[in-house]
């Protein structure tokens, strides 16, 4: 799935993707945490990968195998911080908080929800990978 680097494109995006897993039967509270990770990278994308321009391109892949649903998203805004993502798994929510600006939590809930998370930069682009444990066999 591809779209621009709009809130309202990343509100459409979230819908079609919801609507592609509407065969699988997952449950409420997964289908909230594949919408709550999915959206909440995709708005870091939209405002600081490409500073809040309407006019990136972002792509949204996803595959399910029997450990979940594999997620992949790419972009080609700005790098990441240090070329990384700011995500400390053992740290509190406290912690985190004091090591991010304004908010932040994002990063925390992602952390929280997803597994095998993946940051790299590959010829120009972000790609962001990770795994949510839902639809299990």
């Amino acid at each position: 799935m591809s779209l621009v680097s709009d809130p309202m494109e990343v509100r459409h995006a979230l819908e079609e993707l919801l609507d592609q897993l509407a065969p699988l039967h997952m449950a409420d509270e997964e289908l909230g945490s594949v919408e709550l990770v999915v959206a909440e990278a995709l708005n870091n994308i939209v405002e600081h990968a490409y500073l809040g321009r309407d006019d990136g391109r972002i792509e949204l892949h996803w595959v399910l195998s029997g450990n979940g649903l594999h997620i992949r998203i790419t972009d080609n805004g700005v790098p990441m911080p240090e070329g990384r993502i700011p995500l400390h798994p053992d740290q509190s929510p406290k912690d985190h908080a004091a090591l991010v600006p304004e908010g932040g939590f994002g990063w925390f809930l992602i952390g929280g929800l997803a597994h095998n998370i993946v940051y790299r930069r590959d010829r120009g682009r972000n790609v962001l990978s990770f795994r949510l444990a839902v639809a299990l066999d």
